[in-house]
């Protein structure tokens, strides 16, 4: 192939020091490279190809053949401005299939007088994402009317624990009875995990981590303060989904997916208009544009608005179904390239859509900055908007792998290696 032969051509030995992000994309496949220093991760490559139409179906893969060939030329890009090439990738996986909970199971210790170990905590999470496996394989069964479907574990996180009532940061070395731990866990269908444990194959690299991408957008904003009080709902909208994270006090309280995203809305003003996709994508890209004329200006945003409806009604209903919290965060932070429609904060920012849900005020509305990423330095200059937020939580989820499978003694660092997958 062509494409792999560039590459090739491009690299030198490859580095256990750096990690490539692919965030597959319905729209775009993104290649971001980092080196792993002591305290952050420093993009030194980046790489961006269109996807096609058909290569993505809702967020999953509908075509692995297109979607390598799409990555091996963003990795190519990735791979020539870092002079490089990395070993280990960590790729995002979406769509409505994918489902993330958080569940808190509660445990009476026989001795409570005994300090809690790391062999008590390892049986307590294992309790807790067997809870959890059972739960989103009947839901994934459900909704695909397949009993036998296979789902696997794909992230796991503590949210919170509280012993005897008291919250604390890290249990080891505790004494109480009662132990209530809470855990996120996010589960895949196996036929999606598959899809992307190939094109990592294809690629030649080792897949060092496939993550929830709602997951990957938390992970980006909570760096690693065990006592952060981050709270926010996170929305990233991409190509062919909107996935939804809510983040309390520094936990994940769960993720949730629905297939809207900017394609919709393209295919919408296309139909409405009688344009083909690509015509139509051009007027949403340019809808606010001086030289458009005021017909078609009117014409594009009453298709606009119709899908914006719907898919205010699929934010709506994503964030009732966080019924585990009494309020839900005033601060909503946008990312993904379908997130770049301005009538998409406008709305977010409107009284009708939310006034059946627990908000205590108006939520504020804005796009997270590269520059609030915890822990990822870009030295490129190229990771510069909302769109690459995805990718660069992806870097985060691959550095938690490669910290929580070390053999460091410390707390953090065991408390990493239970919770890895």
């Amino acid at each position: 192939m062509v494409l792999e032969k560039l590459r090739k051509a491009h690299k030198k030995t490859p580095s256990d020091d750096y990690i490539v992000a692919l965030d597959i994309g319905t729209e775009f496949v993104k290649a971001l490279i980092a080196k792993r220093t002591d305290e952050n991760l420093e993009i030194v490559g980046v790489g961006r190809t269109r996807q096609e139409v058909s290569d993505m179906h809702s967020g999953a893969i509908a075509d692995i053949a297109g979607v390598v060939r799409n990555c091996e030329e963003a990795l190519a890009d990735a791979e020539e401005q870092a002079g490089l090439q990395a070993k280990q990738v960590v790729i995002g996986i979406a769509g409505e299939l994918v489902k993330g909970v958080t569940d808190t199971i509660r445990y009476r210790r026989p001795q409570p007088d005994r300090a809690l170990d790391a062999s008590e905590m390892e049986f307590i999470i294992e309790k807790v994402q067997e809870r959890a496996q059972i739960k989103a394989q009947r839901q994934i069964a459900l909704e695909t009317g397949n009993e036998d479907v296979e789902v696997k574990l794909v992230n796991s996180a503590l949210v919170g624990i509280h012993i005897d009532g008291y919250k604390i940061s890290n249990p080891i070395g505790f004494q109480g009875r009662d132990v209530a731990v809470q855990i996120y866990t996010a589960f895949a269908p196996m036929v999606h995990i598959g899809a992307l444990e190939k094109v990592a194959d294809e690629l030649s690299l080792e897949l060092l981590a496939v993550a929830a991408e709602p997951f990957a957008v938390s992970r980006s904003v909570l760096g690693n303060d065990a006592s952060s009080n981050f709270t926010a709902i996170l929305a990233d909208v991409g190509g062919g989904t909107t996935d939804i994270a809510v983040v309390n006090d520094g936990g994940v309280e769960g993720t949730r997916m629905f297939g809207i995203g900017g394609r919709s809305f393209t295919q919408t003003i296309a139909n409405d208009m009688d344009l083909s996709y690509k015509d139509a994508e051009k007027l949403k890209v340019n809808i606010g544009h001086s030289q458009l004329k005021p017909s078609v200006a009117k014409e594009v945003g009453q298709a606009v608005d119709k899908t914006l409806e719907v898919w205010l009604a699929g934010v709506e209903l994503a964030l009732s179904e966080f019924d585990s919290i009494d309020y839900l965060p005033n601060r909503i932070l946008l990312c993904g390239g379908g997130a770049s429609l301005n009538k998409i904060v406008e709305a977010l920012e409107g009284d009708e859509w939310r006034k059946s849900l627990p908000f205590t005020k108006r939520p504020t509305v804005q796009h997270i900055d590269p520059s609030e990423v915890l822990g990822v330095v870009d030295t490129t200059g190229d990771v510069n908007d909302h769109t690459f937020i995805t990718a660069m939580g992806l870097l985060r989820v691959g550095y938690d792998t490669l910290i929580g499978s070390g053999d460091g003694d410390s707390v953090k660092e065991k408390l990493n290696r239970l919770l890895r997958i």
